[in-house]
């Protein structure tokens, strides 16, 4: 018992006003320092944005059976995937002739055929350091968009004490903005439960798939890599960057309030 509240006060005592201020100055910190947020641009947002784009587009592709319906309803737009439609029209035929050419491949293979890597969710071989994130396939050039931080987007107003407690996957963007990327507990209920309320009909707004043991999205395990020490620096870099895409369905991100519209903030 001593143990268990031992482990959740360590988790919460970053939290607490009181023990900050008595060792804030004690501490050697192993943050980033970044004078504006304008100069944490490790990656630009249009890099970002093309390599989202670029896997999602793909994702889609080989999802196109699932997608096709959803199509039905936004003819406004579907002259934007004709080449998506051509690509699904190619495969029909050939199911038609040979159903054994048809061939749907799991997430991990679209992110291999088109980005070149894969990343995956093991035990770190770090000492008590729980998960971690590995290329387990493939190799990642310096500079590349590697994984996405899924979870609840918190702003600065917005309650998160509850959710906090005992969470070790809350992590704090430069502007004050919290992100909730527990997968279990009442972080898994709140996320879920905001997801099905932007749901418009068969129109995902986020994608909840990250939640369960198979991802639909294979970037979206950002919340497992490790942070530094101070022993040695970490091989990968959180960055903020703000997009938007048609591709919503494959956004592991979702906000607690929707009552204004707001870019979303990997």
């Amino acid at each position: 018992m001593l143990r268990g509240l031992r482990r959740r006060w360590d988790s919460y005592k970053y939290r607490f006003v009181p023990w900050l201020a008595l060792n804030l100055r004690r501490k050697r910190r192993t943050l980033r320092y970044v004078p504006e947020s304008s100069q944490d641009k490790i990656i630009s947002d249009e890099d970002v944005f093309e390599t989202l784009l670029k896997i999602f587009k793909a994702l889609f592709i080989n999802d196109f059976s699932r997608q096709a319906h959803i199509l039905a309803f936004l003819p406004e737009i579907k002259h934007k995937y004709l080449e998506l439609l051509t690509a699904e029209q190619k495969l029909s035929k050939v199911h038609s002739c040979n159903h054994l050419n048809q061939h749907v491949f799991s997430p991990e293979e679209v992110l291999f055929n088109t980005l070149g890597f894969v990343v995956s969710r093991d035990r770190s071989s770090l000492v008590s350091a729980g998960s971690g994130v590995f290329v387990t396939r493939g190799f990642v050039p310096k500079g590349t968009v590697v994984s996405m931080y899924p979870g609840t987007v918190y702003r600065k107003h917005e309650p998160i004490f509850f959710q906090s407690l005992g969470n070790p996957f809350i992590f704090r963007c430069i502007d004050g903005v919290l992100i909730d990327g527990n997968d279990k507990g009442l972080s898994r209920s709140v996320y879920r439960s905001c997801c099905r309320r932007d749901q418009l009909g068969p129109f995902q707004m986020s994608d909840e798939s990250w939640l369960t043991a198979a991802p639909q999205n294979p970037l979206a395990v950002g919340q497992y890599v490790n942070n530094c020490s101070h022993a040695s620096c970490g091989a990968l870099c959180l960055s903020l960057s703000e997009t938007s895409s048609k591709e919503k369905s494959f956004f592991p991100i979702t906000t607690l309030l929707s009552a204004e519209l707001i870019n979303s903030k990997l």
